[in-house]
Order: structure tokens, then C-alpha cells, then sequence
């Protein structure tokens, strides 16, 4: 009832919706009215009520990363239909590998604080109450495992793409880190759940800085975040953007392996390679404590960083090997 109710203030926009109106229409008592919408009011919704004019929103809701807010004018087909909002969890990808055989491809688990965020090989994300996009969503591609690392590419690309399309200029450090002004916003993390010739789920996680101005002293050279570009975006415009982005490139991917067509992935790739931070530049190559200066060339079809080492050797580095740093700052 709540998520109707607050469907129709969405809807009315800019003007008064009478209490008698919405009672009409949703066939519950006054009383009943006025309870939702202090419960709404308690979950961070500014409803303003005057009498004989009813209610309205007097502040645009999106900074709420609920389901209601961000299904309004969802345009998906799967992702995000359901959304489970957190105020606090340990980590949005380990609820949603506890929930994701029960739950339908597309599910979204959003929360506004992590308290145990985590990043590639193990490291952790700091992620403080409403200041970014801390979400994980559930897929259940009908693939082979072995086809299952080029959806981080698809993250990557559907990131990159939405947040351009939203005004904000950024690239991709391969295969899994948004980039703005050299400094990373952004990062996914794809955990996967599989057998030998299916897949049971893929968690994919995402991780965005939008408000932080603070950084702890081990990342305040390497991380950024939106508001501290000077980009003012709500939260719930660059969730939309991205399950709608990366919706499109998905389906077509996995369509595609099914009638073995390459036409998606070379559009998925040249995506990456547009958008690439890293593509024609000298970076190293760190596994372990071990550090090799090497020159990026080209993402190949199978989504590997092609690379001319000093000795002129060219080489396909497989994602999760190593780690990527710029010679110069970030990348």
C-alpha cells in the first residue's frame, strides 16, 4: 500500500494530492492515509501536508535509494523489478549470495551504509551512511562459467556509459575501476556461484563515491568521488541509468552466446576501448612484489588487456591476475 501511495505523490509531482482523493482511489479509511505518510515521513520522505490541499512532496526524493524512488520511470524489463533497501549491512554482495537462489534475476540489494564493504582481492571498501551507491545485483545467466568474466566488462562499460550520459566525463581502468580526473569513483566486484557446465548465480557487485569529501590517508591520492568533482547528481538518477544501460548490453550478450552471435561483445568492447583509461598508455603490471612497466594495447575478444612488455613481447594479461598502476599518479 505505502509503495502505491507514495507511487501516486511521485506522480502528481509539483501538486497537492487530497487525502480524500487517495483514500478514493486506494479504498482505505483517512486514518489509514495518515499513518502511511508518517510512516514515509520516518523513512526520509519530506511530505508536506496543508489542510483542504492534501499532500505533497516538497523536495525531490532522489537522494532515496528505496524502491519507490527508484522505480519511478525505471524503464527495465528485469533489473531493478525488486529492490531490497538497507539502511545499514556488512556487505550488500554477502546478503545477496545468501538470498540469490530464492530470489529472481534482476533483484537489486542497495544499502546506505556498509559496514564490511569489500573490493578486489580482499581489500575493503569504505562505505559511509548516504554517501555513495553501495549495491549488488543478482544474475542468473543461462551460460557456461566460462563465459561469465566478460560480464564484469559489461559492468564496466554500462557504468562508464551511464554516467557520461549523465553529463560526467569518465574512463575505465581494466576491467573493473571507473575513473574521473585520474582518481577512482568507482569499482565492481563479480562473485560467481557455479557448476561445471552451468551457473548457479553471479553477484555483481558496485561501488560508487558520490558525496565522500573525506578520504582516509591510504586512498586520499588514488579516490575521488562525484561531489568532489563538482558533480551534483542524485543517487537515484545514476542508479536508473546504470540497471537501464546495463540491462540493454546484458540481455544482448546472453542472447548472443545462445544463437552464437559476436555482434554484442564487439559492442560491449569498444565500449571499453572508448572509454579506456589505460589503452595506448605505459602502466606496470603488480603481482605480488613483483612490478613490470609495460604498454597497454588493446582489450582482445575474450575481454584480456593485450600489453607490449619492454622487450617488445606482446601478451594477454586474464583479468584477476594482477593489479594495475599508472606511472604517473593513479593510472
Amino acid at each position: 500500500m505505502r509503495e502505491k501511495i507514495i507511487k501516486d505523490i511521485l506522480n502528481s509531482k509539483d501538486d497537492f494530492i487530497s487525502e480524500q482523493e487517495l483514500a478514493k482511489k486506494l479504498g482505505i479509511s483517512r486514518s489509514s492515509i495518515w499513518k502511511h505518510m508518517n510512516a514515509l515521513k520516518e523513512e526520509g520522505y519530506n511530505i508536506e501536508f496543508v489542510n483542504r490541499k492534501g499532500y505533497k512532496l516538497i523536495e525531490d526524493s532522489k537522494d532515496l535509494l528505496t524502491y519507490q524512488s527508484i522505480s519511478h520511470r525505471l524503464e527495465t524489463k528485469v533489473m531493478g523489478r525488486k529492490i531490497v533497501h538497507f539502511e545499514t549491512i556488512d556487505s550488500t554482495n554477502d546478503y545477496a549470495k545468501k538470498v540469490a537462489l530464492q530470489e529472481l534475476e534482476g533483484t537489486v540489494i542497495i544499502s546506505e551504509e556498509q559496514t564490511k564493504g569489500k573490493g578486489r582481492i580482499g581489500r575493503q571498501w569504505h562505505s559511509k551512511s548516504k554517501e555513495g551507491i553501495w549495491m549488488s545485483i543478482i544474475l542468473k545467466p543461462k551460460i557456461v562459467p566460462q563465459k561469465a568474466p566478460f560480464i564484469t566488462l559489461i559492468a564496466g562499460a554500462s557504468i562508464a556509459k551511464a554516467l557520461n550520459n549523465l553529463g560526467i566525463e569518465t574512463t575505465i581502468k581494466w576491467p573493473n575501476d571507473i575513473i574521473i580526473n585520474n582518481k577512482k569513483i568507482a569499482g565492481i566486484l563479480t562473485e560467481l556461484s557455479a557448476e561445471i557446465e552451468r551457473i548457479n548465480y553471479i553477484i555483481l557487485g558496485i561501488g560508487i563515491n558520490v558525496k565522500t569529501m573525506e578520504f582516509s590517508q591510504e586512498i586520499s591520492e588514488i579516490a575521488t568521488s562525484l561531489y568532489k568533482e563538482g558533480h551534483k547528481i542524485s543517487r537515484v538518477d545514476i542508479v536508473r541509468n546504470i540497471l537501464e544501460e546495463f540491462e540493454k548490453l546484458y540481455i544482448k550478450y546472453i542472447n548472443d552466446i545462445k544463437y552464437i552471435n559476436e555482434d554484442s561483445k564487439e559492442e560491449i568492447l569498444n565500449i571499453c576501448r572508448n572509454y579506456s583509461a589505460i589503452i595506448g598508455k605505459d602502466v606496470y603490471l603488480i603481482k605480488g612484489e613483483e612490478k613490470e612497466l609495460i604498454r597497454c594495447l588493446d582489450i582482445n575478444q575474450e575481454g584480456n588487456l593485450v600489453v607490449q612488455t619492454k622487450d617488445s613481447i606482446i601478451k594477454e594479461i586474464i583479468s584477476g591476475e594482477v593489479s594495475i598502476r599508472g606511472v604517473k599518479g593513479y593510472v
